[in-house]
């Protein structure tokens, strides 16, 4: 129920673009729309405040808070954790990420991370990050290659699949940052079972109702016409058919009430869960799934990190360096993947 109370841990991003701006319009937006939502920003004061006077929110109702405890008893205002020392203005100019913000961006995820795992909030939510950046600012986050391997690595989740979520349209993803070339070899039996599992668990977690058809899940075929019996390529029968085999056994052994058809070509696949006939689609490569979902969905579309240990949802676009600082940022996505991450949190 909306009116139960839910506690959001938000890292809002990188503070030069975007991030902070659509998590201080969220919030105020989440706080109408759920009022039984508490959110915590974690971040930089300087760049949420600065952010906040260009969306002419008071930059007085933007308050550091010493601890969780403090940021879930406060009534009003939006309350900022910094978990590390602010910035200085040079290193949060709007579209001018430095070393210093990467290394801001990543201790932020961690810090609202540990939030979360520790029980001292419920779910997380990520604003954009420059990967850039973070790889760039030096140490272990030269490995950073995108939120859902960064926590799948620090919670210790033994698998994780990265999905895309609105009300038309779900997918999730067999292969994530990866090449273009590296994709067809990536692909596995075991790896397409995994992401036919998490997101079938998803679509059973959502519906509101155990009533009616049972959903299908559609396992996109990585080659055109689902590679024409071997003609236009061998992925389909190699990995794609036998991994939804080891899907289907997964889903009954969880009792799952989800089916799984498949390999069904790509173009198909998008355009008939776009209109109903699929609850979901399980897509090979990343830019198979984000091209049709931000088509449909872009600007209201939810990241959702399927398999961890804990709630994460995250905006699904990057941090529009060309947008940021002007005040025009659209916060539909955050709001989304806060009322997502409500929603999942409350069971």
């Amino acid at each position: 129920m909306k009116g139960e109370r839910v506690r959001l841990a938000v890292s809002v991003g990188c503070p030069s673009g975007i991030g902070p701006e659509v998590a201080v319009v969220a919030s105020r937006a989440m706080r109408r729309r759920d009022r039984g939502a508490r959110i915590l920003l974690v971040g930089d004061l300087g760049a949420i405040r600065a952010a906040a006077r260009t969306r002419g929110v008071d930059p007085a109702l933007v308050v550091r808070v010493r601890s969780v405890a403090e940021a879930w008893a406060r009534g009003e205002g939006i309350p900022v954790l910094e978990p590390r020392a602010s910035l200085a203005a040079a290193d949060r100019r709007p579209g001018k990420p430095t070393r210093a913000s990467g290394a801001a961006q990543l201790a932020w995820i961690d810090a609202a991370t540990d939030l979360v795992a520790r029980g001292e909030a419920d779910a997380l939510v990520t604003g954009p990050v420059s990967k850039d950046a973070i790889a760039r600012s030096g140490g272990a986050a030269k490995r950073f290659r995108g939120h859902t391997e960064h926590l799948a690595s620090r919670l210790g989740a033994k698998e994780v699949t990265m999905a895309f979520y609105t009300e038309r349209l779900t997918t999730s993803l067999v292969t994530t940052h990866l090449p273009i070339a590296r994709v067809p070899r990536a692909i596995t039996p075991a790896e397409v079972a995994r992401a036919a599992f998490w997101t079938a668990a998803f679509v059973d977690r959502l519906r509101s109702s155990k009533r009616g058809a049972r959903p299908s899940v559609a396992i996109a075929a990585l080659n055109p016409h689902a590679g024409e019996r071997g003609l236009l390529g061998h992925e389909e029968a190699r990995a794609i058919a036998p991994g939804i085999a080891k899907g289907r056994a997964r889903i009954a052994a969880a009792k799952l009430a989800v089916d799984l058809e498949g390999p069904v070509p790509a173009e198909s696949a998008f355009r008939l869960a776009a209109g109903g006939r699929f609850a979901a689609v399980v897509a090979m490569y990343h830019d198979q799934a984000t091209i049709p979902m931000k088509l449909l969905g872009f600007g209201e579309a939810v990241n959702v990190s399927l398999g961890l240990p804990i709630v994460r949802t995250s905006v699904d676009h990057g941090t529009a360096y060309d947008r940021a600082g002007k005040g025009t940022a659209d916060a539909r996505g955050m709001e989304e993947a806060m009322a997502l991450a409500a929603r999942l949190a409350r069971g």
